[in-house]
């Protein structure tokens, strides 16, 4: 299994928020780089960074943390969070990201989302699925969509998406468990769908289930954040290596 630890960041610092709260911000370093160099140096080889600041104002803002981020260390990197235009988009790839996860974007402009996955090919883009009671939610998770789950990735998945993100709002930041059966019923359904899971993640044991389910990947934040987990025997236990696809 892919181990993804996330970090967030409001003004240049690393927090975290609950359900996408943005009232419920909390400080967890105001270095964002050392804690990437850490996650490294643990062993870990991939980071999910969501630039919350560019989520809000739909336009990316904290470029300049990424771009520290991708230059101070060799992690693999995608990025997420205000990517709106191709300018935001070249910005992100010109300042290190290895992959971008569009979100917001792929709900109110699915043609150039599109256009951007036949450019740049399917390893370098991540369908953000944000989900809450069933429907996909947008621009930092404030606004509800008129689209379902299942359809909303189905329509991608047919056009050539590999890679999607899919984050239980309801459970993030809650330390109480993932969607588990969210995240199944996803893989029965698309079965070669590489898929990420987000949300909930409270301990070790979580991350073991979801492995168990057969899912590929897993991102997780407040968990290390509240040293809930061991990461030393978290990494023992599910060694990473540096290769930028999924396993087949």
């Amino acid at each position: 299994m892919i181990l993804i630890p996330a970090i967030d960041i409001i003004e240049g610092r690393c927090v975290r928020l609950t359900k996408g709260d943005y009232a419920t911000e909390k400080v967890y370093s105001h270095d964002p780089v050392l804690v990437a160099q850490e996650m490294e140096m643990l062993g870990f080889r991939r980071l999910h960074v969501v630039d919350l600041d560019g989520a809000r104002s739909k336009h990316v803002v904290n470029i300049d943390v990424l771009r520290r981020i991708t230059s101070e260390t060799h992690l693999v990197v995608d990025f997420g969070g205000g990517i709106k235009t191709e300018d935001d988009l070249q910005r992100v790839f010109d300042a290190g990201a290895h992959m971008v996860t569009l979100g917001s974007i792929a709900v109110t402009d699915r043609e150039k989302v599109l256009s951007w996955l036949h450019e740049f090919g399917a390893d370098r883009i991540v369908l953000g699925a944000d989900v809450r009671d069933g429907f996909i939610r947008i621009n930092g998770w404030k606004e509800e969509s008129s689209l379902e789950l299942l359809p909303f990735l189905d329509g991608y998945l047919a056009e050539g998406v590999r890679h999607v993100l899919c984050t239980d709002i309801s459970r993030d930041g809650l330390l109480q468990g993932p969607s588990t059966e969210l995240y199944r019923t996803i893989m029965q359904a698309f079965p070669d769908c590489q898929l990420i899971a987000s949300g909930g993640v409270s301990g070790i044991d979580d991350i073991r289930t979801l492995d168990a389910a057969g899912i590929p990947a897993v991102v997780f934040g407040k968990a290390i954040y509240e040293a809930k987990i061991d990461l030393p025997s978290l990494i023992a236990e599910f060694p990473q290596d540096s290769t930028l696809n999924f396993k087949h």
